[in-house]
C-alpha cells in the first residue's frame, strides 16, 4: 500500500490566519489524471457483460488513489505549499493578504496547471473572494466558522429514536466538535447508549443528566481588547480506568490532556501562558519541583510522554 501521507484536515486549516482573500480550484477529472503503468492495468480488470475491460488511468476507489494523487499535485506545487497554496485532494486554496498580490498567486497556481495538462471545472471554482466554503468551514478574514447549512441540518434533524438512528447524528454532529465548548460532556448523555446491552430511552426525561464527572473539557483562548476570544474547544469522554480517579486527579488529567493536545501552539508562545482552573488546590503545582511530573505519571493514557513545555512556561490560576 502506498503509505504517502495525506493531510490532516485541521492541519491545512491552521495556515490561512492572516489571509483576506481566497480562490477556490477545483480539480476536474483528479485520479483520472493519473495513468496506470501498462504492466499494473491488469489489476482493475472488471468483467461486464460485454466482456472484461482494464483501466488505463486512476479510477475512483482504488485504495492508492488518494495518496498517489497527493504525491503528484504535492510536486507540483512543491514551492507554493503552506505559502499562499493548500491541497486536499481535489479542492485547492490560494489565500492572500492583499487584493495584488493574490492575482499574482492565482495566475502562478493556474499556469502550472496548464504546464502539467491539469484542468479545473469552472462551475465549482471561485476567484477573488472574501469568503469560501472549504472543506466544510467557512474561511475569511475573520477565521475559520461553521457552515450554517450543516448548522441548520443538524438542528433540523429528527430527534433519534434508536440506535441505529443516533449513530449518524453523532457522526456528523461530531464533525463541529472544536467549536462546541464541552462538547464531551454535553453528549454523554447520548453516547453512553452506544454501549452493548444499552437500553435506549424514549422519554425525554431520560437525555436530560450531569455529565460533569464523565467528560474532560478545556478552552484555548487568546487575550483581545475585548477580554479573552476563543479559539478552539476540546473535549473527550472519560474512559472507564479515570471515572475512578478522584477530583483533583480528574482537574490533573484535564491540563495534562489540553497541553498536550495544543502543544504546537503553546510552544510558538513568546511569553508564559495562564493556565485557569476552577480547582484551587492546582494553582499551587510547581512545575521545578517534580511534583506534577509525578503526579501526572499516575494518570492513565495522558501520563505518557509527558514533559517539560521546550521553549515556554505556564502558571495555573483558580
Amino acid at each position: 500500500k502506498n503509505k504517502y501521507p495525506v493531510p490532516p484536515m485541521n492541519q491545512l486549516l491552521n495556515v490561512f490566519n492572516g489571509s483576506s482573500i481566497c480562490s477556490k480550484i477545483y480539480f476536474c477529472g483528479a485520479y483520472n489524471l493519473l495513468r496506470i503503468k501498462e504492466r499494473e492495468q491488469h489489476l482493475t480488470c472488471f468483467r461486464t457483460k460485454y466482456g472484461s475491460f482494464e483501466y488505463l488511468v486512476m479510477p475512483f476507489g482504488l485504495t492508492n488513489a488518494p495518496a498517489s494523487f497527493h504525491n503528484l499535485v504535492n510536486n507540483i506545487f512543491q514551492d507554493l505549499l503552506d505559502v499562499y497554496f493548500v491541497v486536499f485532494l481535489d479542492d485547492i486554496m490560494v489565500f492572500s493578504q492583499y487584493e495584488e498580490e493574490h492575482v499574482t498567486h492565482v495566475s502562478t497556481v493556474l499556469s502550472r496547471h496548464r504546464a502539467n495538462n491539469l484542468f479545473a471545472k469552472a462551475s465549482k471554482c471561485l476567484f477573488h473572494v472574501s469568503s469560501v466554503e472549504y472543506l466544510g468551514y467557512v474561511v475569511s478574514s475573520e477565521g475559520l466558522k461553521m457552515d450554517q447549512a450543516k448548522v441548520q441540518q443538524i438542528l433540523n434533524w429528527p430527534p433519534p429514536r434508536n440506535l441505529k438512528a443516533l449513530q449518524p447524528f453523532l457522526g456528523f454532529a461530531n464533525f463541529y466538535l472544536h467549536f462546541i465548548n464541552n462538547y464531551s460532556k454535553k453528549i454523554s448523555s447520548l453516547t453512553r447508549f452506544l454501549k452493548k446491552y444499552s437500553c435506549f430511552p424514549l422519554n425525554e426525561e431520560a437525555l436530560k443528566t450531569d455529565a460533569s464527572d464523565y467528560a474532560l473539557g478545556a478552552v484555548l483562548s487568546q487575550v483581545s481588547d475585548s477580554g479573552k476570544h476563543p479559539i478552539a474547544f476540546k473535549s473527550r469522554k472519560l474512559i472507564p480506568e479515570e471515572l475512578d480517579y478522584e477530583i483533583h486527579d480528574k482537574e490533573l488529567l484535564g491540563i495534562v490532556w489540553a497541553l498536550k493536545g495544543w502543544r504546537a501552539f503553546l510552544l510558538s508562545l513568546t511569553c508564559p501562558f495562564e493556565v485557569l482552573t476552577d480547582h484551587s488546590s492546582l494553582q499551587y503545582f510547581i512545575y521545578s519541583s517534580g511534583f506534577l511530573i509525578t503526579s501526572v505519571q499516575r494518570l492513565s493514557r495522558e501520563g505518557g510522554g509527558f514533559h517539560q513545555q521546550e521553549s515556554n512556561e505556564f502558571s495555573t490560576t483558580h
